[in-house]
């Protein structure tokens, strides 16, 4: 590998370069097995390891393990997140595909800023229309034609895998550990779907804001931009903060005989309980809102003025319904806006540079407050430390009696956003969390009602 220099954070302006979040304290990725809801330690490192760049490319090394707790995947997968010791390329120069879009397809279409692997909405299961019955994925019979030929009736991982997924909405394929949707955790949804976060405490990439832009987490293998759930309402970055909105809904459908644009398919399954409407992806029709700057297109994105992006770019957004649960097609899909051109490969073949971040550990100028919530306060036997957004670099909490004397220590992690003290051996009285982030500290009050 060949390398024309080191530059600092003020070497480059371009996100796809900044925005990533370099593990530079040595954070290791951890995993809860069923029944244990004490993590285990792994020793791969999480988050991003390197990231070097070209004039057109930009190379990001991960091992796919984020930072927030990983499973358990209680739907009989046997898979644990396994370090992939991977590169990823990404173009720094992504352009519009002017000719047929190109399909998503199944496995990496995107990565997350901490190097974990974005999938689409596909699960790898169908609807086999000769037997009348499910194939493809574990436990069915292959599909006709093999598991890459196109199906009538595609099966969507959301509500097929929901029982499978980790508190953080994740899973992994093979030990490839990946994201088909908004990387937030299931317990911070305003309606909670899923009860795998009452047992197994994990968190996620970020945590949902509806006051403030949508964070970047990650990139789509065209190169374009992904935010979370909320921007601004106009494109132009004006207009107020909103939840930005999928253009798909649910068609008006009791059997499933055509697709959404009248081609007549064969039959799928009847809707029903057993296959209720939005199990396959043929549920859904696109919907144009020219009037709603807020709605997205058909491939889930807009061109758009973001924080990092003053001059505006096409962005896909991780959409999410009113609840926050994940709405279709979740992130990007299901077909790519720009010319799809990224790539695992083993070996870099051009001469690149060593991107290194600031040294706070920030890529880009982070004029955001410590903005937490603790919970529940007043506290009995265990206490919650919440980051509220994108955590960026590693957040030290310290709990101290009201005499100012250290009781316990714990940390939130750079791409993860919360962290627990066990207070069941404390006194009843009132306590101090000192919150220390780079250079700013936040002091707050704990009740501990026993």
């Amino acid at each position: 590998m060949l390398f024309v220099g080191i530059y600092s954070a003020n070497a480059q302006t371009n996100p796809a370069i900044l925005n990533w979040l370099q593990n530079t304290s040595g954070i290791l990725g951890s995993h809860y097995v069923s029944g244990n809801s004490t993590a285990i330690q792994d020793a791969d490192s999480a988050n991003v390891k390197t990231v070097l760049y070209s004039a057109n490319w930009v190379y990001v090394r991960a091992n796919g393990i984020p930072s927030y707790v990983t499973g358990p995947f209680l739907d009989g997968n046997p898979s644990l997140a396994t370090t992939q010791n991977a590169i990823f390329k990404l173009s720094l120069n992504p352009v519009q595909n002017t000719g047929s879009a190109t399909a998503t397809n199944g496995g990496n279409i995107g990565l997350f800023i901490n190097g974990v692997a974005l999938f689409d909405y596909r699960d790898g299961v169908a609807w086999n229309t000769t037997t009348n019955a499910l194939c493809g994925g574990p436990g069915n019979p292959p599909c006709p034609g093999g598991p890459t030929a196109s199906q009538s009736w595609n099966r969507d991982a959301i509500p097929a895998e929901k029982a499978g997924f980790d508190c953080s909405k994740g899973h992994p394929a093979m030990g490839n550990y990946h994201h088909h949707q908004n990387p937030s955790a299931f317990d911070l949804d305003l309606n909670v779907i899923s009860t795998i976060c009452n047992l197994y405490d994990a968190d996620g990439l970020y945590a949902i804001d509806s006051t403030q832009h949508a964070p970047l987490i990650g990139f789509a293998y065209d190169g374009f931009p992904i935010y979370g759930a909320y921007g601004y309402y106009n494109t132009t970055g004006s207009g107020g903060i909103v939840r930005i909105k999928s253009g798909y809904q649910l068609r008006n459908i009791t059997t499933r005989t055509v697709w959404a644009d009248g081609t007549n398919v064969p039959d799928g399954p009847v809707v029903s309980a057993t296959y209720p409407l939005g199990y396959f992806r043929e549920d859904y029709e696109f919907v144009s809102h020219p009037a709603d700057p807020d709605y997205l297109d058909v491939h889930n994105g807009r061109f758009c003025v973001t924080p990092e992006y003053p001059n505006g770019i096409y962005c896909y957004f991780a959409t999410v319904d009113a609840n926050w649960n994940s709405a279709y097609p979740y992130v990007v899909g299901p077909a790519f806006y720009g010319v799809n051109t990224g790539v695992k490969v083993t070996a870099i073949a051009e001469p690149v540079t060593v991107y290194v971040p600031s040294s706070s550990g920030i890529s880009v100028n982070d004029s955001e407050k410590i903005n937490i919530s603790i919970f529940p306060n007043p506290a009995t036997e265990l206490v919650a430390i919440q980051y509220n957004g994108l955590n960026l670099e590693n957040i030290y909490i310290s709990l101290f009696d009201i005499a100012g004397k250290l009781i316990k220590e714990t940390i939130i992690y750079q791409g993860s956003t919360i962290a627990f003290f066990d207070t069941k051996t404390l006194y009843s009285g009132e306590y101090l969390i000192k919150l220390k982030k780079g250079g700013e500290v936040v002091t707050k009050k704990l009740l501990i009602q026993k």
